[in-house]
């Protein structure tokens, strides 16, 4: 099962709070864990010893709640028998919350795009940049841009990510007149081949534009906080939005990120801009969401977020990690440079497809492709 979030080091709480009494400035929240595959959660969930999660091919056995207010934190673990024992049991408050969130851990997954959800989706980078970390400058041109991109395709890319401004730890901001000069003729071009594209990008006009022009994804490392039409922009677009948690901005975010409990405190966070999206007109199978790995987080952070994934199974949207090559691998290696980073990489890919994670935003997609068929076939078919 899914450790719990790391506990503050006060007291727990146990006496000011019980599990139970939501409300008055308490939330609950509900981490799925003990997940099975392959025979054994085809077995389980037909003895209601299980559920699926995101409507399989995983399933859990177990969960953990967590209530915890300005102060406090409790957190008790069930199993899906006791589970229901106990909601059975709970002021109505209680229990409607525990059915709603289990509802929308255990519902299936839509595609992304149109896209099927039989299969976790791979999402090509393509940085049409001159200073991003991982290949700045290497499609800064156009045709390099594009190439690339129908490579991916060929490679088993579901989705192209386009971007045109560097938002690694330190990076300088770029104007909108000069991202969209980057971004546009690729995205167009790629549109035209019947590609699906996002755009990655913050600012509103580059947005508007790469719609214009045919993507379908929008990307937004502020969540659509960052500028302040951007919800506007992507309301009326009817396309598919990923929204990412950053702490700071890029010129800012790795200086001193705190968190009181991380991946709760990003759960709040969600909560807050999908009720945000919904005021504007954008509904919750619109939404896509990315912890942002990296963007704001130390490495301990990134552990604790890699190992409570299910956690945001409880909005009922599909999760997109991004772990990629970033330098938090490294620290937990050997020091490793951006270009040999590809088997941890995988590996953080893989902890995330093992908590049921719908797609992965990769820059080795033929690897990647590679580990995702044969991880499927071990989780569908495993005896």
């Amino acid at each position: 099962m899914a450790r719990a979030a790391r506990r503050p080091t006060a007291r727990s709480g146990a006496r000011a709070l019980s599990v139970g009494r939501v409300g008055q400035g308490r939330t609950l929240y509900l981490l799925p864990g003990a997940v099975l595959s392959g025979g054994r959660a085809r077995r389980a969930v037909a003895d209601r010893m299980a559920a699926w999660l995101c409507g399989g091919p995983l399933a859990f056995c177990a969960v953990e709640l967590v209530l915890r207010d300005a102060e406090h934190r409790v957190a008790r673990r069930f199993t899906l028998p006791q589970l229901r024992y106990w909601t059975a049991r709970q002021p109505h408050a209680t229990s409607r919350r525990v059915v709603e969130l289990l509802a929308r851990v255990t519902e299936r997954r839509a595609g992304l795009t149109g896209l099927s959800a039989r299969q976790p989706l791979i999402m090509g980078v393509v940085n049409v940049t001159p200073d991003s970390f991982s290949d700045g400058g290497r499609y800064l041109e156009m045709e390099r841009a594009v190439a690339r991109a129908l490579e991916m395709v060929e490679q088993g890319a579901d989705i192209i990510d386009v971007g045109g401004e560097s938002t690694r730890p330190g990076a300088e901001t770029v104007s909108p007149e000069e991202e969209s000069r980057r971004v546009l003729p690729v995205v167009k071009a790629l549109a035209e081949r019947g590609i699906q594209v996002s755009i990655d990008s913050r600012n509103a006009p580059v947005i508007g534009a790469a719609l214009e022009a045919g993507a379908r994804v929008v990307n937004d490392i502020t969540a659509l906080a960052g500028d302040p039409a951007s919800l506007g922009v992507a309301a009326k677009s009817g396309a598919q939005i990923v929204l990412m948690h950053m702490q700071g901005d890029p010129r800012t975010m790795q200086a001193s990120p705190h968190y009181r409990e991380v991946a709760l405190d990003l759960f709040d966070f969600f909560a807050e801009r999908i009720a945000a999206c919904a005021a504007a007109g954008i509904g919750r199978d619109r939404l896509c969401l990315d912890p942002g790995i990296g963007f704001g987080k130390t490495v301990e952070h990134n552990r604790d977020i890699l190992a409570n994934l299910t956690l945001f199974h409880g909005f009922g949207c599909p999760l997109l990690l991004g772990v990629s090559r970033k330098s938090f691998i490294a620290r937990l290696s050997r020091g490793e440079e951006v270009d040999r980073r590809l088997p941890g990489s995988l590996a953080a890919g893989l902890l995330g497809l093992d908590q049921g994670v719908q797609i992965l935003r990769v820059h080795d997609v033929a690897e990647t492709a590679q580990a995702r068929t044969v991880w499927q076939a071990i989780a569908r078919e495993a005896p």
